[in-house]
């Protein structure tokens, strides 16, 4: 569910709210009662949270990637080397 950010025309108050996309736009600030409208956002990059994500599955690697996706010598292919043999 997205957060949405919200501006009040009578006070000038901003504030976000976590909705749904199929729930309605607010429409009454939550503290003068004024006319509130939905803010154009930039947007947000996908948030990992957790211990652990980075270091486990994205950290750099320095050993060999013999036996997966690309052979120990960076070949697209197994080259002769030994260690690159499926």
């Amino acid at each position: 569910m997205p957060t949405y950010e919200y501006k009040c025309e009578t006070c000038g108050y901003v504030f976000e709210k976590f909705q749904r996309m199929s729930d309605r736009p607010l429409d009454v600030c939550p503290k003068c009662k004024g006319k509130v409208r939905r803010l154009i956002s930039g947007g947000t990059g996908v948030i990992f949270k957790g211990t652990g994500f980075y270091t486990k599955d994205y950290a750099k690697n320095n050993a060999p990637a013999c036996g997966r996706d690309m052979p120990c010598c960076g070949r697209d292919t197994p080259c002769d080397n030994k260690h690159c043999e499926s």
